[in-house]
């Protein structure tokens, strides 16, 4: 199995600290949040193109999560789509100078909890990620969706949605386990075909918490047939404690 972690419990870190950190502690894969000062897709791209050498002196996989913060695929307001679709865009481009293997994106969600406004909004949804996808496979870079919490507002919030989302927008998918656990039955997604990665964490099976594993209530004998999980949790001493409930497990030989 290989773990890794979201950069998310380093904020405000540098690459090369994160870098550093991941190698020290044993990751061999590692998740950037695309947001904050240094890791904004706009603001990385305007950087030299010297920074990014730091990243072939590691032997650890990376992979980007797009911006989520303000942004919405789905969006009823075609400015905001528009924009969305410009910072994964971004996004993917930052993907390529660094050499990262695919980029996280979010599916959206609608502010309005109507039947026919989630229609329109997964319609929206879909078109702006089909024309995300069809950027990335022209720059070589793999885009993944994620699902979502088990929340009306949430677009994949089911598995079988999220398939949906897949095949449409013929992209891969991100996995969360936390979010899928709020679902009541993670073995759908587990299911899926096209999974390109894992996030990890723990939760009580109702709500989103970012537990360290075995703080919830996740069946952790779920995790046996996974490879390339990042534990995405906003702690890093709880990301080391929950490296070592996957690394306990594997030497029980449960994974």
């Amino acid at each position: 199995m290989k773990i890794g972690f979201s950069t998310l419990s380093l904020f405000m870190k540098s690459f090369e600290e994160w870098l550093e950190t991941a190698s020290q502690d044993g990751f061999n894969m590692m998740e950037i949040l695309c947001e904050g000062p240094h890791t904004w897709p706009r603001i990385a791209l305007s950087f030299d193109s010297k920074v990014f050498e730091i990243f072939e002196s590691y032997e650890i996989d990376q992979y980007l999560h797009a911006p989520t913060i303000d942004m919405n695929p789905a969006s009823l307001n075609p400015g905001m789509r528009e924009e969305t679709l410009v910072q994964i865009k971004e996004t993917i481009d930052l993907a390529v100078e660094i050499g990262v293997l695919a980029i996280t994106t979010h599916p959206g969600l609608i502010h309005r909890l109507e039947d026919r406004v989630r229609d329109m909004g997964k319609y929206y949804a879909i078109e702006t990620l089909t024309q995300a996808n069809e950027y990335a496979n022209e720059r070589g870079i793999i885009l993944s969706i994620e699902n979502m919490p088990h929340r009306y507002a949430y677009f994949c919030n089911t598995a079988q949605e999220h398939q949906y989302f897949i095949e449409k927008c013929k992209c891969q998918a991100t996995i969360d386990i936390g979010h899928a656990n709020t679902n009541g039955d993670v073995k759908p997604f587990l299911a899926m075909k096209n999974i390109c990665y894992y996030h990890l964490s723990d939760n009580n099976g109702e709500k989103d918490q970012h537990l360290s594993l075995g703080e919830g209530n996740l069946d952790l004998n779920l995790l046996r047939d996974i490879n390339k999980v990042i534990i995405e949790l906003n702690n890093y001493q709880n990301v080391l404690k929950s490296q070592g409930v996957l690394m306990d497990l594997q030497k029980e030989g449960a994974i």
